[in-house]
């Protein structure tokens, strides 16, 4: 079974949500037989790379909430991390664009190392001091902390048009699943669960995702040859 998980850097409840996913995951029977796909999903894809603001100032415009406000949501969210085990800075942080990260994320994909890369952005913009935004030897820091080599995310960074398409490719096919917004798990194309629900939310859905998939049937008289582990069938004479 496949699960896709469309999510962005940017989003603390991604960074939750694959807490309890996991946790989820974890406890579930058949988790072997379980392969996990992250995907991507930029939360504001039309900014520059440059512009970076702190995370209570992008707050305050886009939701039109009091700086205290925003503060006390910032807090609530911490609070919520704590409780998975995550550490996560409520002052101080600060917001901007993702599209290098994604573009590194599916290059650590190819090399097998998208996981390990993923937790390491999640913790850099939320646990740690130094800012992801726009300082790219930060990047390639964490890609290298991923197990990726250095050059070759330089290389990624380098060039704007690297895995560019293959972001551009997550967010459409996110849009045509109906997401609007993340963490977004798609379970086996058949069903979706939005937002960072609890694990026994999650337990349930791969529970039911599991039992209902579909065997495969076969179309065959079984008289067509065929190859197999013992060689393959000689055509009569």
């Amino acid at each position: 079974m496949r699960v896709e998980i469309w999510s962005d850097i940017a989003c603390p409840w991604c960074y939750v949500g694959k807490a309890r996913f996991e946790k989820a995951l974890a406890a579930f029977p058949h988790r072997d037989g379980v392969e996990v796909v992250h995907r991507s999903f930029e939360l504001d894809p039309g900014r520059a790379k440059d512009d970076v603001q702190p995370v209570l100032t992008m707050l305050t415009a886009k939701y039109g909430m009091s700086e205290a406000q925003a503060q006390a949501g910032e807090d609530n969210l911490g609070a919520q991390a704590a409780a998975e085990g995550l550490d996560y800075r409520t002052r101080g942080r600060d917001h901007g664009s993702t599209f290098d990260m994604h573009r590194l994320l599916h290059l650590a994909k190819d090399a097998g190392r998208q996981e390990a890369l993923l937790d390491a952005l999640y913790r850099a913009n939320f646990a740690e001091e130094r800012s992801v935004f726009a300082d790219e030897e930060r990047l390639v820091g964490l890609a290298v902390a991923a197990g990726l080599e250095a050059d070759a995310a330089r290389a990624v960074l380098a060039d704007p048009t690297a895995y560019a398409d293959e972001v551009r490719a997550d967010e459409r096919e996110a849009a045509q699943l109906g997401a609007t917004g993340v963490p977004f798990f798609v379970l086996d194309r058949k069903y979706g669960v939005s937002g960072a629900q609890p694990a026994e939310v999650f337990a349930q859905a791969l529970t039911q995702a599991w039992g209902e998939r579909s065997p495969l049937k076969l179309i065959d008289d079984g008289g067509a040859e065929a190859c197999g582990p013992d060689g393959c069938a000689v055509p009569g004479r």
